[in-house]
């Protein structure tokens, strides 16, 4: 069987970068074991602001105008409801945040993106005394309901193989690549902290942090907005809201543990004054990379080899970014920037 191009994982970056092969009539298929799960358990989250410091995120316009109708395009191919709009509220802790907030607003690559009225908050259930802010352009993208539609799609077309890859089995020439009965003009690598296990990119510096969320029923909280402080709350329907997010740098396991469970209720409770319940815990490990940039480009030595990694927190909202940076990169010879190229790390 000879296709254009063979990808390793089918988290968001994976699917991003199939759909610029997809949408440019390119033959592919994809490989992935489901060992790695940051992608299924993440937030979902797209925000432009990074609300800890109310700065903007890095080309938070350029990613917005790519993904918005990346997952509109999406949600029709795949027939599923994925983008579900909603604000983001940050609860100001003093008069000091509130002021920082309206320096914030007056800025330009910030102004469009916060709004310049400070909310009240009337919720009995939560604790917000100096009220909130509110972010624009914001949502949440079903990221679950994503992969598992999009492996569908694929198994319909029969181009997925539930299965581990197994690097050693793979030859390479300059011309092509071949596994097993498959031969490919290209091959792609996007497979988040699974990259540690790729003797082609393991050197690459990715530095792997586990995260935690909780699922939690409130049918008292009755928010229809996404509200951050200490930790986030998102409202998923049915009175069910998603509680996170932990940070762990030694525990690289997809397990849940009693440590974050116990970290993010006394954060919740802190936040929020009515009866909850826990009725699920998730657990998985993101590819983050020290300067906070992805990971793209090729291998050295291997022409025909590259790398799509390190999305880190805000995957939804880079992945068509660096996706579609990756394919003109391969197919259209345009330069990437050098802030994603893995070319930064070799001095």
């Amino acid at each position: 069987m000879q296709v254009d191009y063979i990808v390793v994982g089918i988290g968001l970056a994976g699917i991003n970068f199939c759909e610029q092969l997809r949408q440019n009539n390119k033959s592919f298929v994809v490989f992935d074991n489901g060992s790695q799960l940051s992608s299924a358990v993440a937030g979902g989250l797209y925000n432009p602001v990074v609300l800890k410091r109310f700065t903007s995120v890095w080309k938070s316009k350029e990613q917005l105008e790519l993904a918005l109708p990346f997952y509109a395009s999406l949600e029709k191919l795949l027939k599923v409801k994925l983008d579900y709009k909603i604000p983001v509220y940050r609860k100001f802790a003093s008069t000091e945040e509130q002021n920082n907030w309206f320096t914030a607003s007056d800025k330009p690559l910030i102004a469009e993106f916060l709004s310049d009225k400070i909310i009240k908050n009337y919720n009995e259930s939560i604790d917000a005394p100096f009220g909130f802010g509110e972010v624009f352009n914001t949502g949440r993208i079903d990221v679950k309901t994503l992969i598992d539609a999009y492996k569908d799609f694929l198994k319909k077309q029969n181009s997925f193989f539930e299965v581990d890859f197994d690097y050693e089995t793979l030859k390479i020439t300059p011309d092509y690549v071949k596994y097993e009965a498959l031969e490919a003009k290209k091959i792609v690598f996007a497979e988040g902290f699974g990259i540690k296990q790729n003797p082609f990119f393991n050197h690459l510096p990715l530095v792997p942090a586990k995260g935690e969320l909780l699922i939690i029923h409130a049918p008292e909280l009755k928010i229809d907005f996404v509200l951050k402080s200490a930790a986030f709350l998102i409202p998923i329907g049915n009175d069910l809201y998603i509680v996170g997010a932990t940070y762990e740098w030694k525990d690289l396991t997809n397990k849940t543990s009693l440590k974050a469970k116990e970290e993010l209720l006394e954060k919740l409770k802190m936040l929020m004054a009515c009866p909850f319940k826990v009725v699920n815990q998730m657990a998985g490990v993101r590819p983050t990379v020290k300067d906070r940039r992805p990971l793209v480009g090729s291998h050295l030595v291997y022409k025909n080899m590259y790398v799509l990694n390190g999305l880190g927190t805000r995957g939804v909202m880079i992945g068509p970014y660096v996706a579609k940076q990756l394919y003109n990169f391969i197919e259209n010879e345009m330069a990437l920037e050098r802030e994603i190229d893995i070319k930064r790390f070799i001095s």
